[in-house]
């Protein structure tokens, strides 16, 4: 991503936050170069930060670095939906027993969101922030409230189990909306600060959610712009070595690396039904069909998919060919999935793109996110679920349809 707008340090403490805007941090190299206790009158260090008391909170700042392959982070910027990973992030601890109490807090936000709007005036604005990777700095990633309009209230705030060196232990994993707000002004900013809460300077959007519980999104519309090879691969050791465990362990069985490819794509489209997988075809993959639910209960539609797997090293990218063999498979109102270990080259991503296929493309960074996200996490991890579900025992004892 861009930069975009950049502020000085020595504007910092004057500055409106502006989503997207970078702030610049100082150059000392120590705690004092932290710009969010310039900005928003915090605490200089730790992800969860606030001021005021546990009772009665003035405001938040939640910074995250978005590249945790543990607790991955993620900010959607269509949906604006911003998922955030609490502080029980190691064994040896209960769930709330974090010391900046980062998760007990999460807790009382989301039950005041869920109750009357009484409660949620208990709720301080969340200000949200993501390190930028260049000393300090950060960019603001927008204002924040728990839940959404399209998250369901039992799913907002979960509590997940983890295992560390053979501990088990619970973190919470958090939903929040990023509202509609493009600037904070720098006179709610001091007004909060000062412990007055002013909402006839707070944006509307704000207003409206705690008076309302209306969920009022900053969504953007993404571009046709195609993910570049860079964009597609693993970049950390243990990320590559996660991918070359599942490329080596299919090596000399690549039709088998269909049944992984069906398992990815459950993981990543929870809602697949069913999956029918075809015999080997003469390039030495598989293909399967499936079929996607959508919607809940008696209104809901099944609609059909083509899935293509392609085992291939990173060396290797899926061009104009591969794709092409999917799309002549997609029959009306059908969409395709297509997976690989590898990337999808530049022309063959740009051409699906400008045509607009609906191809869900499930690359080398995507199956390491997704395993990661479902507690495979590094390359031993992948080795004993690649074991336990796809060897040649365990294949011959399940029925081809998954």
């Amino acid at each position: 991503m861009s930069s975009g707008k950049v502020v000085p340090f020595d504007e910092l403490s004057s500055a409106d936050l502006v989503v997207d805007a970078v702030y610049q941090s100082g150059r000392k190299g120590n705690h004092s170069d932290d710009p969010i206790s310039h900005i928003v009158k915090v605490s200089n260090q730790g992800g969860f930060r606030y001021r005021g008391s546990l009772g009665s909170l003035d405001l938040v700042a939640l910074v995250s670095s978005l590249n945790d392959p543990d607790w991955p982070d993620t900010i959607d910027r269509e949906s604006g939906t911003f998922i955030y990973f609490g502080d029980n992030k190691r064994p040896g601890r209960g769930l709330h027993e974090t010391l900046r109490f980062g998760n007990e807090l999460l807790r009382r936000f989301f039950e005041h969101a869920h109750s009357e709007s009484t409660d949620r005036n208990k709720v301080p604005p969340i200000f949200v922030f993501a390190k930028t990777g260049e000393w300090r700095d950060v960019r603001f990633i927008g204002l924040a409230v728990p839940g959404g309009a399209d998250i369901e209230n039992y799913d907002d705030l979960v509590a997940i189990w983890r295992t560390s060196k053979g501990l088990r232990f619970q973190n919470y994993r958090a939903r929040f909306t990023v509202l509609d707000v493009p600037r904070v002004s720098r006179a709610w900013l001091d007004s909060l600060a000062a412990g007055t809460k002013s909402h006839d300077l707070a944006p509307a959007p704000w207003v409206e959610w705690q008076e309302k519980g209306r969920y009022r999104a900053l969504k953007s519309v993404r571009s046709i712009e195609h993910r570049s090879k860079a964009e597609q691969l693993p970049v950390g050791v243990e990320d590559r070595a996660m991918i070359s465990r599942i490329h080596a362990f299919f090596a000399d069985r690549p039709h088998d690396f269909e049944r992984c490819a069906a398992a990815l794509a459950r993981m990543m489209l929870p809602d697949i039904v069913t999956m029918d997988l075809t015999r080997p075809s003469r390039d030495g993959g598989r293909d399967g069909i499936g079929k996607l639910n959508i919607g809940r209960g008696p209104s809901a539609v099944l609609v059909d998919f083509a899935l293509e797997a392609k085992c291939y090293g990173d060396g290797n990218s899926v061009g104009v060919r591969e794709m092409s063999r999917l799309i002549s498979r997609l029959r009306h109102r059908q969409f395709g999935v297509l997976v690989t270990t590898s990337y999808v080259d530049s022309q063959a991503y740009r051409e699906i793109k400008e045509d607009q296929h609906p191809i869900v493309v499930i690359s080398a960074a995507d199956i390491v996110g997704i395993l990661r996200s479902h507690g495979h996490a590094g390359p031993s991890a992948v080795e004993i679920w690649l074991n336990l579900e796809f060897s040649r025992a365990a294949l011959t004892s399940v029925l081809p349809t998954l």
